[in-house]
């Protein structure tokens, strides 16, 4: 069989029997956390354009925005809680699909669970085969897909929630391969547009087109059955080929534990050099007023994705390596405070900026970061990181991103409800709807 089919198949095959109970524990996480970064970037501008755009457009009140306690249709929520969830870009990462999944993911399944009833069985057991479906494309496709521009939480998020959302609905194996076709047809996402309101966009948008591909391919709307290997398919132009290794793990391993969540509120390809220059000012007991210079080597791939020298507004600031290693040194603060205009542009900022050189190194790994700070008392310290290989266990990322959640979402709806919130998430393998949740969620 060719990868369409085969990745069709593992969509409408698998049982969830055959997935293991770790796998759904730490699936209940990562929704703890896009949850809480969904609520937390609720109010973000870019949100209330795209509420007022499908003000205009109207349409059935079918599925909640979160936070807003307004309705809009399935495709609508779909969009506006994908772009809320990565408006912050405090969401999780796996390097496996070429960027941020769970943006993609639990944002049209959520919509589509909370429409057609679904059981959070039902909802976690999408999730994980959508994640392992965008994990298996995202590896044949490589990181020359990501090299060429293309914005890989976009491309490859367009066939994570087609295949969520298949799975959701029970649709035949050709369907799902329809779902696949139509979603591929539909796949884009420049990195050009980093920095601006397009990037949360474009996790919004990949919602709605995957779950718009799953509805169309349900009533046998056709499409390309070969849309990965076949001529002109997404492979010949977007770059990649079947892994047979890769496919080999369908069914076997889910990829889901080695999902990093993030604790500072910027770009993944800026995380590795704040830890290794934080880790070694407090292990050499470097006074921050005595640096002379830092230099930082790190990837081409983790520059060109995070490498905004001239940072001028906060959103630009979570894309500048520089900005966010000033940043964590005088402040000691990478939340989302950290990200205003008025903080990228303070002076002291701006003159730290001016000692740090950042070099991109071929050998580098995609995330890694090798880092030298040099004292005016002539000493060099140098250190290293690598966030993506230091993704803590199950436990540790449970009570992490618990507190996280509570950090984010208790300002909002209070301590109370924001503890029975995380409770019933992490039960939610035994919830036989969602609908208690969703209430919630929109507590004023």
């Amino acid at each position: 069989m060719e990868l369409t089919e085969i990745i069709a198949q593992f969509i409408t095959d698998t049982k969830d029997d055959d997935i293991p109970q770790q796998v759904y524990d730490h699936a209940k996480v990562c929704f703890l956390d896009w949850l809480g970064v969904t609520i937390a970037g609720k109010d973000e501008s870019l949100v209330h354009k795209l509420i007022a755009y499908t003000d205009i457009m109207g349409g059935h009140e079918q599925a909640f925005i979160i936070g807003h306690n307004i309705k809009k249709s399935v495709e609508q929520a779909a969009l506006i809680n994908g772009a809320a969830s990565h408006a912050l870009d405090y969401d999780d990462t796996l390097f496996a699909t070429l960027g941020h999944p769970s943006v993609t993911l639990f944002s049209s399944i959520l919509a589509l669970s909370e429409w057609k009833e679904k059981s959070g069985s039902d909802f976690l057991t999408a999730y994980i085969i959508g994640l392992k479906a965008a994990s298996c494309i995202g590896l044949c496709s490589g990181m020359e897909h990501y090299k060429e521009g293309w914005h890989g939480t976009s491309t490859i998020g367009h066939f994570a929630s087609a295949a969520a959302c298949a799975r959701l609905l029970k649709l035949s194996k050709k369907q799902a391969q329809y779902a696949l076709g139509i979603a591929g047809t539909q796949s884009s996402g420049l990195k050009a547009v980093f920095g601006t309101m397009c990037k949360p966009f474009h996790a919004g948008k990949s919602s709605m087109a995957g779950l718009m591909a799953a509805l169309l391919a349900g009533n046998d709307f056709t499409s390309a059955e070969d849309i990965f290997e076949g001529k002109h398919g997404f492979f010949q132009l977007f770059k990649g080929k079947k892994n047979d290794d890769v496919v080999a793990t369908l069914g076997k391993s889910w990829e889901i534990e080695n999902i990093a969540q993030k604790y500072h509120a910027s770009c993944h390809a800026t995380h590795s050099p704040i830890e290794a220059v934080l880790n070694t000012i407090i292990k050499e007991k470097i006074n921050p007023d005595t640096i002379q210079s830092i230099t930082i080597h790190c990837s081409e791939i983790a520059l060109d994705a995070a490498g905004k020298m001239k940072p001028a507004t906060g959103l630009e600031g979570k894309f500048s390596i520089s900005y966010c290693v000033a940043n964590a040194i005088l402040r000691d603060n990478t939340g989302l405070q950290a990200f205003t205009d008025k903080k990228v542009n303070a002076p002291e900022i701006k003159e730290l900026i001016k000692k740090i050189t950042i070099i991109p190194k071929k050998d580098m790994a995609e995330t890694a970061a090798r880092i030298e700070i040099k004292t005016e008392t002539g000493k060099t310290y140098s250190g290293h990181g690598d966030i993506m290989k230091e993704v803590p266990p199950y436990e540790v990322k449970k009570k992490k991103i618990a507190a996280k959640f509570m950090d984010l979402v208790a300002p909002l709806i209070g301590e109370k409800n924001t503890a029975d919130l995380i409770s019933m998430i992490l039960s939610l393998d035994t919830e036989k709807s969602l609908s208690g949740m969703i209430d919630l969620i929109n507590t004023k």
